[in-house]
């Protein structure tokens, strides 16, 4: 039995969306790969030079944890497995501990991830829909989106002429463009605040003149400390709310009920962030920027990302494309991901719409309403050695508390 189906003829790209288990033509599918691999490259390159860890192994192990992802949600939710942000805080904390120490935290976050996933398979619905109803999984969504707001915004004003050739290449392209012009949009904005960046002068070359076609990348045997362990459990929340919030989004976009593949998601980026730990790269979560270009595409084929992910691992063993990757402007990072994160957003107001959330309920509207300030404002508290931000808080608020005031209130009406 074929992994996917054609869709129509395999060339059409008008009308209909292109669901998780159909694919167009090979050419177009490596295309749409083309695609997420650049939605993904800016984040995926910089979470290692932040913390540390070698940029290629990290490359690695997202393109394997991708095709992991994939396997073990059997093709039905379209994700890459990227290096996640909530890393970089404490990972960078640990920096003066070594890169074994580090990976130790990265690998003990993994496997707690792993647990929790299996209870949520236990569990199953009953689960999700006592713990993260549509208000809670809405507003996760929400503050994925705009807790991620400041990494658009920042290279888009650092870098304003090609953030804006980028953005509006996207934008003319989703809204008034045709066939491969819209569903390849994100493609051609990048492309094209590249071309702007390097006759600017903005694209600096000279590493990839400098670096070797074929390269094994940097591995290392992870050290479990105490410490860092500590340290770097927090992420587990963030990590969970993410996977959740992600195969909520999914749902939503493609009008399909996956509540039972939450569990297999958290599972699949438990053992694809305890596998990077084992070798050296960073942990991973499912990725925001490409449940945008699958926004804007209306493209939700896993073929795109089981190109994307093989890709991943193909570059991690060359450091003159690693490079290449590199040099793309911040600017026109900054001008894609405004768009993509920006759409994010409104896929957790599609969530509370579709499922009639009543915000006039003051548990729901309370509640919603402190998590997305601390979410999207990323209230930073230091507990003890951890600095936790928005994007534990926020989620952590709404999961909390929404159940628990909610069982208060029915005690109280008895």
């Amino acid at each position: 039995m074929a992994l996917w189906t054609v869709h129509g003829d395999g060339r059409t790209t008008d009308g209909d969306a292109i669901a998780p288990q159909e694919r167009l033509s090979w050419p177009l599918t490596v295309g749409f790969g083309a695609q997420h691999l650049l939605a993904m490259a800016g984040a995926t390159l910089y979470v290692p030079a932040a913390t540390g860890l070698p940029v290629s192994t990290t490359l690695l192990f997202s393109g394997v944890g991708t095709l992991l992802f994939l396997v073990l949600t059997r093709n039905r939710v379209p994700s890459y497995a990227g290096p996640s942000f909530a890393f970089i805080a404490p990972l960078a904390a640990a920096r003066d501990e070594g890169i074994a120490a580090q990976l130790g935290g990265v690998l003990a976050a993994g496997l707690l991830v792993i647990i929790i996933g299996i209870a949520v398979k236990a569990l199953g619905v009953r689960l999700l829909e006592s713990v993260m109803p549509p208000l809670v999984t809405g507003a996760v969504v929400i503050i994925i989106g705009l807790d991620l707001s400041g990494r658009a915004t920042e290279p888009f004003a650092r870098q304003p002429l090609p953030a804006v050739v980028t953005a509006g290449a996207i934008l003319l392209c989703g809204v008034l463009g045709r066939g491969s012009s819209f569903r390849f949009s994100v493609l051609i904005g990048v492309v094209a605040g590249w071309l702007f960046g390097f006759f600017a002068g903005l694209v600096d070359t000279g590493a990839v003149a400098r670096a070797a076609w074929f390269g094994l990348p940097e591995f290392h045997s992870p050290e479990l400390r105490p410490s860092v362990t500590l340290l770097v459990l927090p992420v587990v929340l963030v990590l969970v709310a993410e996977n959740v919030g992600h195969v909520k989004a999914v749902a939503a976009l493609t009008g399909r009920n996956l509540d039972g593949s939450a569990g297999d998601a958290i599972i699949a980026n438990g053992l694809s962030t305890t596998f990077a730990g084992l070798g050296g790269g960073s942990g991973t979560t499912t990725y925001s920027e490409n449940i945008g270009v699958m926004g804007v595409t209306r493209v939700y084929s896993t073929a795109a990302f089981a190109v994307t992910g093989v890709t991943a691992v193909l570059l991690s063993f060359s450091p003159k494309v690693v490079a290449v990757l590199g040099t793309v402007p911040a600017g026109v990072v900054g001008g894609a991901t405004l768009v993509l994160f920006g759409l994010i957003s409104l896929v957790g107001v599609r969530v509370w719409m579709e499922n009639r959330v009543d915000l006039t309920n003051p548990g729901n509207a309370l509640v919603g309403g402190a998590a997305l300030v601390a979410g999207v404002g990323d209230l930073t508290l230091v507990v003890g050695d951890m600095e936790l931000g928005g994007m534990v808080w926020g989620p952590l608020l709404v999961v909390i508390l929404h159940p628990l005031l909610r069982r208060l209130r029915a005690a109280r009406e008895v």
